[in-house]
């Protein structure tokens, strides 16, 4: 009895040493997530790096792996997921595996080692604006400093991120005549320390940071955040306001409501929508869209207009709230405005006849001769009839004509009181009349 009972907790005990040989294993294998950064970096980025990053921080990861390839975006996002990167005390890993260009170039400084693939590149991060100009030299000027900054926290020297930024640095050796961008490849920028070495697969790259036994947890968009993504692009948000205005512009001249309100409506909740998920609009932003609904259509009941024009005015407040850029969101909202404009003056001309609430507020009906309206009475058969001037016509006058006086006008010449003349056209209640020759004869 007593042996059994030394066997049974001799078993129990080492059951217990196996079960935590795993757990202290696994407490022993350090985590690395692979967070991807790929396409163009915009607004709705920032959202999905924030999500994977939070991920990193609970799970108390060891390192994060950025593997960038992107052609560049904007400024104003790389600059918030900069914030992002700096916030966390994670070890960050930069790995260009292509291209890490303009915005690109600037998110991989601001990690603490950079790997590329060999045929990686990194550079050419001159600010350009919306129409694809370089910017003004404030914005440049402004750019370069933060791309000087980024390399001098890391410790790299700071002339290689002036000239990618700068065109008129003129460094020959690494393809970068003065009015060129410096792009360096993943030998050159291994050279000038701008890359702490080539890695030819994620294999190898966990092998020279010494995390080759790590355990990989790979991030990926949701489709929400790819929806964001997409919604959010400052190409994409003029597109969708005008879609919205235009659609609930032609709704509110239709009876009854139809494919285009419903398509102004669908837009505006995928605004709304791609905004709040890529944490740039805030629940105020909606409610204050919301006061605006309310308000224009309290303006059907209440006389004034006082009511639709706040009503409109919160709704464009609320979109330029939601936005994040007030400047690129502006624009955007003015482009929205003037196609709803032109819209507006295409279906009155067009389809006024066929839209009948149209009919209520545009006058369609004109008041011609053939219908029988005239705006004065005009008296063709005065045309002939022989009249005395009554005052001298200058071209303008007087004249009698049996008992009558009528204003008239002579052809052009000047005609004495007194005289006779003729009446050779009648345009409504304009009368012109010629003085009678000594050879005509008279009535």
């Amino acid at each position: 009895m007593k042996l059994s009972r030394y066997i049974i907790s001799f078993f129990l005990l080492f059951l217990t040493f196996f079960m935590m040989v795993p757990t202290l294993a696994s407490a022993d294998t350090p985590i690395v997530y692979k967070i991807p950064i790929y396409k163009e970096v915009e607004k709705g980025l920032y959202a999905f790096l924030k999500r994977s990053i939070h991920e990193a921080e609970e799970a108390g990861a060891d390192a994060i792996i950025l593997e960038i390839n992107t052609p560049g975006g904007f400024v104003d996002s790389a600059e918030k997921i900069v914030n992002l990167l700096d916030s966390t005390s994670i070890r960050k890993i930069a790995y260009i595996n292509s291209e890490a260009l303009s915005a690109g170039a600037y998110l991989a400084l601001h990690t603490d080692e950079i790997y590329m693939s060999p045929g990686g590149t990194i550079g050419a991060a001159a600010v350009i604006d919306s129409s694809g100009n370089t910017a003004d030299k404030k914005a440049n000027s402004a750019w370069k400093a933060k791309m000087i900054n980024a390399a001098e926290l890391t410790g790299k020297n700071p002339i290689y991120a002036q000239a990618m930024a700068d065109e008129t640095v003129h460094l020959p050796k690494y393809r970068a005549p003065s009015g060129e961008l410096l792009t360096l490849t993943s030998s050159e920028a291994l050279e000038v320390g701008y890359s702490n070495g080539t890695v030819r697969s994620l294999k190898e790259l966990l092998e020279i940071t010494n995390l080759a036994n790590a355990k990989i947890v790979e991030t990926e968009e949701t489709f929400t955040e790819l929806l964001a993504r997409f919604i959010t692009n400052p190409i994409v948000v003029p597109i969708l306001l005008s879609i919205a205005s235009l659609g609930l512009i032609v709704e509110l001249y239709s009876p009854g409501f139809g494919v285009a309100g419903t398509m102004g409506l669908i837009s505006l909740v995928l605004f709304f929508f791609g905004h709040l998920v890529a944490g740039l609009a805030g629940y105020e932003a909606i409610i204050i869209f919301v006061i605006g609904i309310i308000l224009i259509i309290a303006e059907f009941y209440l006389p004034g207009g006082i009511s639709g024009i706040l009503g409109a005015a919160a709704i464009i407040f609320s979109i330029i709230l939601a936005g994040g850029n007030i400047f690129l969101m502006c624009i955007s909202v003015l482009i929205a405005l003037t196609v709803a404009i032109v819209g507006m003056v295409i279906i009155m001309k067009f389809f006024g006849k066929q839209l009948k609430a149209l009919n209520k507020i545009i006058l369609s009906d004109a008041t011609t001769t053939e219908q029988g309206y005239v705006s004065n009475e005009n008296r063709l058969e005065l045309i002939g009839k022989i009249a005395v001037t009554m005052t001298p016509l200058r071209p303008a006058g007087s004249i009698r004509i049996h008992d009558e006086r009528i204003d008239a006008v002579s052809d052009g010449s000047f005609v004495e009181r007194d005289k006779h003349v003729i009446i050779i056209k009648v345009e409504g209640s304009r009368i012109v009349v010629r003085e009678v020759s000594k050879g005509e004869e008279i009535e």
